[in-house]
């Protein structure tokens, strides 16, 4: 099980595969990355240290594995973007859907925003950055003006501000989510009608 920012629970699909990865995000948020053994993982876990290597044989194979299942919903939102018209209803869709793969992924979002380091050496960043860069070419308007593009990529970095920076503020996750969405869907509808005036 994986904690949420608000404090609840939520199981992903009980296979013993995401159940070790669901344990050592919970121990790494718990210890830090660095101080957390594979021992520990499986001890949580009530599984032999042997039935643990069977699927990982280290904590660097269980954050890329992690990276990959909770991202697949990005990779499939690049996909699908490219295939769309730059209306303002497929740029209104693709926030709606960026906003749903940050929520699922959000202990891993959290995990890498707290062990920077780690996540440059696993050259998890790296990727990451690629997956954004596709995202923002599928998202922007390349004959807008500057400000425009600017603002479509403002979007997007208002749901990751989200995740990380409105903890503290009222209301449960997805009220947050939602207002934090509304905002990020005012600023493409922005951009989108700007471009539109300059043409």
């Amino acid at each position: 099980m994986s904690v949420t920012m608000d404090g609840t629970k939520h199981q992903r699909r009980g296979n013993t595969r995401q159940r070790i990865q669901d344990v050592a995000l919970e121990l790494f948020a718990e210890q830090g990355y660095e101080k957390t053994s594979l021992r520990e993982i499986a001890e949580r876990l009530d599984v032999t240290k042997a039935a643990l290597y069977y699927h990982f044989k280290t904590k660097e194979e269980i954050i890329v594995s992690l990276f990959e299942d909770l991202t697949k919903p990005i990779e499939d939102l690049i996909e699908w973007g490219r295939q769309q018209p730059h209306t303002l209803e497929t740029k209104h869709e693709i926030v709606r859907r960026y906003s749903q793969a940050l929520a699922g992924a959000e202990p891993l979002f959290r995990f890498m925003h707290e062990n920077q380091a780690t996540v440059r050496e696993l050259r998890i960043g790296d990727t990451f950055k690629d997956r954004m860069r596709d995202l923002r070419d599928i998202f922007i308007d390349p004959d807008a003006p500057l400000v425009e593009q600017i603002r479509c990529v403002s979007a997007m970095f208002t749901l990751h501000a989200a995740m990380f920076l409105m903890q503290d503020l009222e209301g449960d996750f997805e009220t947050r989510r939602e207002a934090v969405l509304e905002v990020a869907m005012g600023l493409v509808t922005q951009a989108h009608e700007g471009a539109r005036r300059r043409d």
